[in-house]
Parts: structure tokens; sequence; C-alpha cells
């Protein structure tokens, strides 16, 4: 999921320097030359605050992963929730989470994104270090739910950083940020495996005791980073009449960009087919061994971690972004047509489709994280990011809450025919997708260049 630049998509938030050379470079749009992902994690686009905040990211994915492995067993093991409750737990929290994208985008129109962000964090520490304190479904609902907002809305806020941090050089900075943050989640579930080996109440409190307590060294690492005024402030600072005209944007108001965030639901879909789409076909409709789920979910953690820099060259800009929301559409259709094979044949012939599925799904995840994220930035106005970033935060929050029950219940259910049809579903809805992204850097040019024609007179 790479996206790169284009001149009317501009510059997104304005990048703020560090007053290392390497960061003016970056502001300038000329990013330090790189060789390799080392040297790049190394010398990454924004300069010192971007190494620090990917640091904060790898400390911050390696508790997620350690929590999101474990959970559902201390739910079961420690809090004695019944299977149903804790999907009520889960579904419920889920649901209320899709808030914090919108409201921590609001937030940045009017505080810096380093002040959110370690409230977040912060709050993450209380609420987390609370699990062992909460007996009964109400509490541990709440602190889940509080929990589960402060995520969706740090994601956001990590978003709306790169543009401030990496400016045009954001999708170089996107693509080293899901290298750190797989390789995180892959040491937080092994991490995890670890505990579940052990298995007794006291290392299941110990975990999520020290995953909160973990959030205090993520946000101490937030509060090394510059502070940065308020996208909106930032774009606008002196001017009156700016700021009010900032302020009057609102994406709840954009028909073309709130379409953009409901196709991106659905441009979504493959973290929902490989978490949940695979594992339950390959149990109960194909004869597949077990092994392959988690050979499945290793594929897709090497793949994201040595291949996402490759592609985030390819798709270079918000243009390039629009076009490859097709590509996505038909990966997508080419891994549901593999998966509704696999019912068909024995078990070699199913382990071999679900394999080869893995592949094909995950290449097409590799493209849509920098399309949604390109996308999300560039045709959004520049003068009030932070609020629309925010809107397009929701899209894979609510894939996350409605794409499980969507294809455990409706594709599974049609069984191979489902897949095909979901494939094609989202095959079209990425055509519309390009139509309506390069519809709107049309009309997101003419303006730009009109101002620029007047500046020049």
């Amino acid at each position: 999921m790479r996206w790169g630049r284009s001149q009317s998509a501009g510059s997104g938030i304005r990048a703020g320097g560090t007053g290392r050379r390497d960061d003016a470079a970056t502001a300038a749009g000329t990013a330090p030359k790189r060789t390799g992902t080392i040297a790049q994690l190394r010398n990454p686009p924004g300069g010192s605050d971007a190494r620090r905040m990917l640091a904060a990211l790898f400390l911050d994915r390696v508790g997620n992963g350690v929590w999101s492995s474990a959970l559902v067993l201390y739910f079961s093991v420690v809090s004695h929730l019944s299977a149903g409750r804790i999907g009520a737990l889960l579904g419920i929290a889920g649901l209320v989470g899709i808030a914090g994208a919108p409201v921590a985008g609001a937030l940045a129109e009017r505080y810096p994104v380093r002040t959110i962000l370690v409230a977040c964090h912060l709050i993450r520490v209380l609420t987390l270090c609370a699990v062992p304190l909460c007996h009964g479904f109400v509490p541990l609902l709440a602190v889940t739910t509080a929990t589960t907002l402060c995520d969706r809305g740090s994601k956001t806020m990590e978003i709306v950083f790169a543009g401030q941090a990496a400016g045009e050089q954001r999708a170089t900075y996107r693509a080293l940020s899901r290298v750190v943050m797989n390789a995180a989640y892959a040491l937080g579930a092994g991490l995890s495996a670890i505990a579940v080996a052990v298995g007794t109440s006291g290392v299941y409190e110990a975990v999520v005791v020290g995953n909160g307590l973990s959030y205090l060294a993520v946000a101490a690492l937030v509060m090394r980073t510059k502070r940065r005024e308020p996208g909106r402030v930032a774009a606008s600072a002196g001017d009156g009449a700016q700021k009010a005209k900032a302020r009057g944007r609102n994406p709840w108001r954009d028909p073309g960009y709130l379409l953009f965030v409901l196709l991106d639901v659905f441009l979504n879909l493959d973290d929902a087919i490989l978490m949940v789409g695979v594992p339950l076909w390959a149990v109960t409709r194909t004869d597949a061994p077990h092994a392959v789920i988690p050979a499945v979910m290793v594929i897709n953690t090497l793949m994201c971690v040595f291949l996402q820099m490759p592609v985030s060259s390819r798709v270079a800009g918000a243009r390039a972004a629009a076009r490859a929301a097709c590509w996505y559409g038909v990966a997508l259709l080419a891994g549901c047509a593999l998966i509704a094979g696999s019912s068909h044949g024995g078990a070699v012939v199913a382990t071999v489709t679900l394999l080869l599925a893995a592949v094909v799904v995950t290449a097409a995840e590799l493209v849509r994280s920098l399309v949604s994220w390109e996308l999300a930035v560039s045709l959004a106005p520049a003068d009030a990011q932070a609020s629309y970033l925010g809107v397009a935060g929701m899209a894979q929050a609510i894939e996350r809450s409605a794409g499980p029950v969507a294809l455990s219940t409706v594709v599974l259910a049609a069984g191979p025919v489902g897949w095909l049809g979901l494939g094609v579903v989202v095959t079209g809805l990425g055509v519309v997708q390009r139509v309506a992204s390069l519809r709107r850097l049309e009309q997101k040019a003419v303006p730009a260049a009109g101002g620029a024609a007047t500046a020049v007179a």
C-alpha cells in the first residue's frame, strides 16, 4: 500500500524541520540518497524525528502483537468470560473504536500531533494496567473500549505525523513504517506464544501489565520529536481569513471524499481475508492440514517485511496510486479464485492453492497500503488535512469490525461462488475508486493552476 507525490496533490501537511541537514533536504523535496532498507531506516525521510517515531512504532506494535495474540485467552482463562461474551466485548469495543480516528483528526486541527499521540499512549498505560483489576463484563468492556479508541486515534495521528515530518517523501516513510510494524508484530506474537505456552493466570496478567507499561517508553520517544503546530494553523498562520476557511472545511460535507472513504472500506478486505477468511475456509471447506494457517501468516509477514520497500518505489505519486487501485482489485480477484479452487482436490492441492492465494492476496495488501494512505492525503484539502485523515481512518476500522462478520456469514456460506463474487465486486469498486480519485485530483489541480497564474501575473 504505497503512494507517492503529485503536484496537484500538494505537499500534504507541511513538514517541520529539525535543524539537521537531512531534515532540510526532506522539506525541500529532495530525499537523502539511500541504498536499501537498513540504510533508509538509519536515515529516513523526516530525519531524527522520523527515526524516533519509527522506534516508537516498533515498541507500540510489539505490545500490540503480544496483546492481540493473548487477549482472547486472557479473557477466557483469567477473566472467565464465555465465548459469547468475549465476542460481544471485542465487537462492541471495535464498533465504538471506529470513532477514535475522526475524533483524533478533529483534535489535530487545534492541538499538536505530538500532544495527542502522547495522550493516547498514556491513556493506554492506564487502561491496560487496569485490566487485571477489572472483574466482570462491564468493567472489562469499559477499559477495552477506551484502549481501542486510543489505538485508532493514535494510528490516525501517525498518518498526520508522516505528512508533517516526511512531506513529499511520505510514501517512503510509509513503506519503512510498514516494514518496522510487521517485524514488530512478529516479535510480539512470538513473545505471546511463550506466555501462552506457560498459560498461568499470573503470566497472562504480567503480559497485559507489561504491555501497558511499555507505552510509557513509546510516549517518551514521541515526546522527543519536534513540536509542530496543528495542521490547520500551520497552513494558515497569521491569516484570519484563511483560518476561517480552514475551519469551514468539513469532511462530513464533502461527498467526493466520503465516496473515497466508503470505497476504501472494501479495498481493505485483504486483512480480513488473510486473518479470518482463509483460516476458516481451510478448516471447514478443504482437506488442507491445519499447519497451512500459520504458514499463511508467515508468508504474509515475510512479504511485508522484505517486499514493501520495492513495491513502494513502483507506486509513486497520487495519480499512480489512483491507477493502482484497479490492480488491487485484480490481485484480490485472483486470490479469491485460488481460495475458491482450494475446495476441489485433496490435501496437497488445497495446501498449494491456499499458499499461492496467500502470496497473491499479500501482494494486493502491499499495493493497498500505499494506495489508501496516499489517496487519503492527496484527496484532502491542504488546509484541513487532519480532520479529513481522521475520517479516512474510519475505513480500516470499519473493515476490521465488519469484514470478519461478512466473510464468515456471507462469503463462506456461499462457498466458491461467494469468493468469486467477492473478488468481482472488489475489482469493480477498484475501478470506481480509480476513476473518482483521478477526477478529484484533476479538480484540485485546476484551482492550484489558477492560483499559480495569478501569482506570476
